[in-house]
């Protein structure tokens, strides 16, 4: 297993797509399994993107998580990126 780190950066003046499918990430988050850690990014007070930490296999894996995501197959994002991450503290 490994972790991977999903940096989610969303599309301008999209916090309507967001909200609409906010319900439906937040069941696939569920579901799945796979998430350590998740959240949106805050820039100017406002949401701005997602951060998320999986535990998975392989960077396959983590590719095939992010396009299944509700939030990414509404379009809210701009920017998907995905780095393997090691946790050090906490």
């Amino acid at each position: 297993m490994m972790l991977v780190a999903l940096i989610a950066r969303d599309k301008p003046d999209s916090l309507e797509i967001r909200k609409a499918n906010r319900d439906a990430h937040l069941a696939y988050i569920e579901a799945t399994g796979v998430v350590t850690q998740a959240g949106p990014l805050i820039v100017d007070g406002g949401m701005a993107g997602s951060l998320v930490i999986l535990d998975v296999p392989d960077l396959a894996a983590a590719e095939a998580w992010a396009a299944d995501d509700p939030y990414a197959k509404a379009g809210l994002f701009g920017s998907v990126e995905l780095v393997e991450w090691k946790k050090v503290i906490g």
